[in-house]
């Protein structure tokens, strides 16, 4: 999942007086700063959340991979991995925002990465067992970390320095979340996948036994990158516990918004629709981007579909700073509906091209998706007032859509083709576009 806009976020937490400017004084205080005097190593902490994060989303498009040959896994089998993920993620929306208000920021920060380093952990229990019930366990135990870590960090990254650059240090923060996308891919190429990959005749020359060892010693082959990702985020966890954090207070306001007078929005209505398939576009693309490159190029190594994906990701990153550019000539529900139907046009010339022209067309889908999630996340929220809290929960709680669509596409590749199951993604950009023409009839912007 992605960051949520600074504006967004705005309306809806407070800083304690004492943070909202240096400790300091002097000349130099009068400008604003993009971080307040000894809060840059929390700052930098809080920044490397980002990029944890987005290496354990990232790298569930490996494991689809990886065990479909582990665990002998169907592609709707292996679609499940993403449905435990973001169930995870629906799960504990509210709970963690319940905790936030309660205990605060770093509590939230804390909790989320104790929980995504016990799942990355099971990892190695997991592979031991051969069992894929026990990775669908630890993949939703780290899974509940990050959805802590995700509505911790997005607001607090926010409150580090002067409110007026508070967009400036999430644009900073969305950044090593991108990075984290494009070197999932890179580590998973590198260490998950073995290099080894053998043909139907291959596998059907193979003795029972020699099949079973092969499958368990590619199981095997996430055991220590996992312990390495549980060991980052343990010291992560460290530094948290112990740098000097802002305070941050709830205003008066916030969470007093009633779910009926919340849901009485259209604009909240229509963003919590679109954001639902949204994700399970992006998820379910994303899920399957090897496989595509495998069954459009089958002489194509997996490692190098990997890279390829990595390089699909550079283009996400990529186009979020494009997109921030674009919105200050052209407003954000109109560009989002011309990146909607740029899409629709790339899908469907993936599922009509064939070899690497697919290929690239499906790539390209991630340079416009870059700005859907933070778009209509602002959008659906903006004018909330006291029901910002609320609403906000709601959408990202509609995140669900990537554990629905997955599965599916898997199922649908099964029974017909995987370039035939892209349909389903080209059918959730229909309704972004939908959500979009909604947005730009209500003259709404983002500010």
């Amino acid at each position: 999942m992605e960051t949520i806009p600074a504006a967004a976020l705005s309306t809806s937490l407070s800083m304690d007086q004492s943070n909202r400017r240096p400790p300091t004084s002097g000349a130099s205080d009068s400008r604003a700063r993009f971080v307040f005097a000894g809060f840059w190593p929390g700052f930098l902490l809080v920044t490397s959340v980002f990029f944890a994060w987005a290496l354990a989303n990232n790298l569930n498009d490996i494991l689809i991979r990886q065990f479909q040959k582990a665990l002998a896994l169907t592609r709707g089998e292996a679609g499940f991995i993403q449905f435990v993920f973001y169930l995870a993620y629906f799960v504990w929306a509210l709970p963690a925002g319940l905790l936030l208000r309660r205990f605060g920021y770093r509590a939230g920060l804390l909790t989320g990465l104790c929980l995504y380093a016990l799942g990355a952990l099971l990892f190695f229990p997991a592979a031991t067992l051969h069992r894929y019930e026990a990775f669908l366990l630890a993949l939703f135990v780290l899974a509940s970390g990050a959805a802590f870590l995700e509505t911790s960090a997005n607001p607090y990254v926010a409150r580090f320095g002067d409110p007026s650059r508070a967009p400036q240090r999430l644009t900073f923060a969305q950044a090593f979340n991108g990075l984290g996308a494009v070197v999932a891919p890179i580590l998973g190429g590198l260490f998950i996948f073995s290099g080894v990959e053998h043909t139907a005749a291959d596998l059907s020359a193979m003795s029972h036994a020699q099949l079973e060892a092969w499958r368990v010693s590619e199981a095997a082959m996430v055991k220590i990158p996992y312990l390495c990702l549980a060991g980052f985020v343990l010291l992560l966890g460290v530094g948290l516990a112990r740098v000097r954090l802002p305070h941050i207070e709830k205003s008066l306001g916030e969470g007093t918004g009633s779910l009926r007078s919340v849901l009485s929005n259209q604009l909240l209505r229509g963003a919590v629709f679109a954001q639902f398939f949204y994700v399970g576009a992006q998820v379910g693309i994303w899920s399957f981007f090897v496989d595509f490159t495998k069954h459009l190029a089958p002489q194509t190594p997996e490692r190098t579909a990997a890279f390829l994906l990595s390089a699909s990701l550079f283009l996400f990153m990529a186009g979020r700073f494009a997109g921030a550019a674009l919105m200050h000539r052209v407003s954000p529900p109109r560009l989002l509906l011309v990146f909607a139907l740029a899409n629709i046009v790339m899908v469907a010339l993936a599922m009509s091209l064939s070899g690497p022209a697919a290929i690239a067309c499906l790539a390209f889908t991630s340079f416009f998706m870059s700005i859907m999630f933070p778009t209509i996340f602002a959008l659906g929220i903006r004018d909330l007032g006291e029901g910002t809290a609320m609403g906000s929960s709601l959408v990202v709680m509609a995140v669900m859509g990537g554990a629905v669509f997955p599965p599916i596409m898997g199922l649908l590749s099964e029974k017909t083709d995987l370039q035939v199951a892209m349909a389903l993604p080209l059918a959730c950009f229909l309704a972004v576009a939908f959500f979009a023409r909604l947005a730009a009839r209500e003259g709404s912007g983002i500010a």
